[in-house]
This record gives C-alpha cells, structure tokens and sequence, in this order.
C-alpha cells in the first residue's frame, strides 16, 4: 500500500487540486493520503472536501489527519511539502516593516528575486521548516522522495540536497508559461516542442519549436506586427494580476537577454522594472503585476474567496464535482507520483542539483530542466545551451543571492544580514541598514530569529 504525506494540507485550493488529480488517477488507487497541518479547521475541511469527492468519483483512496508531522511522515512513500512557516500574514507584517525604512516591497525584494511570497534572507522559519521535514524522513522514512512544493523552491532544494541525503525533486508550474505564448501568438499548443531551463523563477524559453521548425521568427513577428495592439486591449481589460507572460517586461526582457522569459521570469528582472508603483505599471499593466502592492493584495483576496468556496462547499450538501470538474489539472505532482511509483517513465519539468547539466553554473546548485522520471528516479538529459549574457547577468547573481541566503540561515551572525542590505540600490546609509534590521528582528513573531543573528 502506498502511503502519501502532505505537509502544509490546509491550504485548500492546492490540496483540493491535489485531491482531485490523485482521484482521477486509477493507478494510483489503494494509496492512503495523511494530510498534516498545524490549523486544525483547514485540516478538518481538506479532510472532509477529499473524503466526499472520492466517494463522488468513486475514486479507492483512503485518507488520514494529523496535526503531528513525524506521524504523518512516518512510513511514507512520498512526502509532499507545501507549508509556509507562519502564513501569509507574517510576512505581510516583515514587509511592512522593511517599507517603514525604505525597502519598497521587502528587504528580500531584489534583483532577479521581486516575487512577493519567494522569501530567502529573512525566511528563517521556512528554511528550518522545511529542512525539518528533510530531516524527519531522514529518521522516519528514509526511502521517501521529497517533493517541495513550498518556496523558495530555488533556496530550499538546494539545502535539502546538500544537507541530507533525502531524494527531493522541487516543483513549480510556471513553465506553464509556454502554453500562453503560444496561444497569444496564434500557435496551436498540442504542436509546441518546447525547452525552458536556468533557476526557479528564472526560466529561459530555450527551445521554442512549432510543428518541427523554429517559432521564434514567430515571435519576433508578433512584437514588430501585434504587441502594440494587444498591449492597449491586454491593459484596459487586466483583471488578473498575473496575466503578464506576453507583458512588456517578458518582451524588454527577450531584447535585453537574447531569449524569451518564462513563467515566474517575467515577475523578477532588475530593479528597471520595479523601482515603484508607476514603473511596475509601465511594465506590468494597470494592476501593476501580482508583486505590486495593487496586485498583491487582489491574490491574497483570490486566496481568501478560494477558501471561502471550498469551505462553503465542503458544508453544503450540493456535489462538490460541481465547483471542481472531474478533470486532470495541468500540474506534475500526481503524474511524478505515479511514474515513481508504478515505474512509469515521463518527462517533467523539475528542480534537481545541476550535476553538469547546464554549463557555468556548479554542479551542486538546484537547476530547473527537464528530465525523465521513472521508477529508479530522475535522468537527468542534455539540455540546449543558455547565453553567456543570461549565465552571467542573470543566473549567476542570482546564484550568489541563493548562497547568501543559504549562509544566513546555517552559520547566522548579524553581519549577514548587513552585508544583504549594504549593497541594496535602495539602501542610502548605513545607519538605515542598521535600523531596519533592529526593527525587523523586534517583532514579537522574530524572538527565535533574533538569537540566531546576533
């Protein structure tokens, strides 16, 4: 019997998907599903919702809770983490406090890093998180494959690959981005072959293939011919922050680096793009992109009507295959499940150590690319090249953040921290340095925080 874990369950709009995609996948029938959260009113409704939809579908699943980790963790086979230490409402309040001091958006808002939730420098209680989770498979479960889910993905793979021996595979779906660029340019997505590579959130369009010829052409056309006219309909009509893949930023962003960002790519970039409300309008369209303080604030209500929805259906006796269709999402996490567990090879998009795969960047560094998922686990393959341009004046700046980060969480110490802040564009003294990391390591919620970097 196979045993699947979820950590962090209670966020219902994921572990719904979840519930669904593992009910409509047969193969997978006979498994036992333990979801775990730390909020007992979302792990009872993600344990109620997923009950009542497999009787709906008839779906031979069966499913625990628990508000203990280690017990949900013990004896599994796959472990799923999708907790944020703290939720959204702490780091709202680290962010409130970074702009009190001059760091628009957050002290970990910086070059190639401007997602909202992808915290690195001051996610000191994400990265011991998620390490424990490690850690616990390590004791409990040590055959289990990982899949991390949580961000920073990027952060996070990285450490648990390096500090233990746990098979961990991270996940993101904003590779998904190519199905959007095709569509907007015309192309029928079933005829797309497509490659993206580089770090989480910082993918590269770097094969682009319709129907066995290169599409890029394709692209280039639609800026010269159609972007001006999309961009005026696109702007007027944005409802959906997030609606930014074909945005002038993706578009700047190709002219600059010499291929077409991906996914989550086109939220980062450089401080050209983010330097405020206004610019990040120029760039992002009137709700300023998902990372905005406009754009920001239309999710965080997206997540509360989610749960509000699902909460509302799992207490009304109307069929709950009616607010969530029977049909097989888009994302990896139940189809890598099921290759790793029946043997079943597939290609998926996935985060793993480098290992040689992607040149100029070192072999123990987490990198996003493709690969082949069976039974015996991820195959890494040959990848296309990446331009020396986005190597050195995207990823590997990037990479330095990531280590930065990683040395923060592991060794602590003030100076850390200060070296963080001191080379920031928005830093002017360092008086302000000094004063927004007293400021920040004195909220009540940052006691534990404090101790690690004095």
């Amino acid at each position: 019997m196979v045993k699947i874990a979820v950590i962090g369950a209670g966020s219902l709009a994921w572990s719904a998907t979840l519930v669904r995609d593992l009910c409509l996948t047969p193969s997978l029938g006979g498994s036992t599903i333990t979801f775990m959260d730390i909020d007992e009113e979302r792990l009872n409704l993600i344990y109620a919702f997923a009950k009542r939809y497999a009787s709906e579908t008839n779906a031979n699943l069966f499913f625990e809770k628990t508000l203990d980790r280690r017990t949900a963790i013990k004896d599994s086979d796959v472990v799923i983490n999708t907790a944020m230490a703290g939720g959204h409402s702490y780091y709202e309040e680290m962010r409130k406090v970074s702009e009190k001091h001059g760091y628009y958006r957050g002290i970990n808002s910086v070059e190639w890093n401007m997602v909202s939730d992808y915290h690195t420098i001051w996610g000191y209680y994400q990265f011991k998180l998620a390490l424990g989770v490690a850690r616990d498979i390590e004791d409990l479960s040590p055959e289990a494959w990982l899949l991390q889910l949580a961000n920073p993905v990027f952060e996070l793979t990285t450490l648990i690959s390096r500090e233990t021996k746990v098979k961990v595979i991270g996940l993101c779906h904003g590779h998904l981005g190519y199905i959007e660029i095709a569509s907007t340019i015309g192309l029928d997505v079933r005829d797309i072959d497509f490659e993206a590579i580089g770090f989480n959130h910082v993918i590269w369009l770097t094969r682009f293939r319709y129907r066995g010829e290169d599409a890029y052409p394709i692209i280039d056309d639609w800026i010269k011919n159609n972007a001006e006219e999309y961009w005026k309909i696109w702007c007027e009509e944005q409802v959906n922050p997030f609606n930014i893949q074909m945005s002038p930023a993706a578009v700047d962003m190709y002219k600059v680096y010499g291929l077409f960002p991906v996914g989550d790519t086109v939220r980062g970039g450089t401080w050209k793009y983010h330097w405020n409300l206004e610019t990040k309008r120029r760039w992002y369209g009137s709700l300023a992109g998902p990372d905005s303080e406009t754009g920001w604030e239309v999710y965080l209500n997206m997540l509360k009507y989610n749960f509000d929805t699902i909460a509302s259906a799992v207490n009304n006796p109307a069929p709950l295959t009616t607010i969530l269709p029977p049909q097989l999402s888009l994302e990896s996490v139940i189809p890598i499940i099921d290759s790793i567990i029946n043997n079943k090879e597939g290609v998926y998009q996935v985060n793993v150590l480098n290992k040689g795969v992607i040149s100029g960047l070192p072999d123990d560094v987490t990198v996003e690319i493709p690969a082949k998922v069976d039974g015996k686990g991820v195959h890494r393959a040959r990848v296309e090249r990446l331009p020396k341009r986005i190597v050195n004046y995207v990823l590997r700046p990037r990479m330095m953040r990531m280590e930065w980060a990683l040395e923060a969480f592991l060794e602590g110490g003030r100076d850390i921290l200060f070296e963080w802040i001191i080379v920031d564009t928005r830093t002017k003294s360092t008086e302000q340095v000094n004063q927004a990391i007293d400021a920040l390591l004195s909220i009540p919620a940052n006691q534990e925080m404090k101790k690690h970097f004095r």
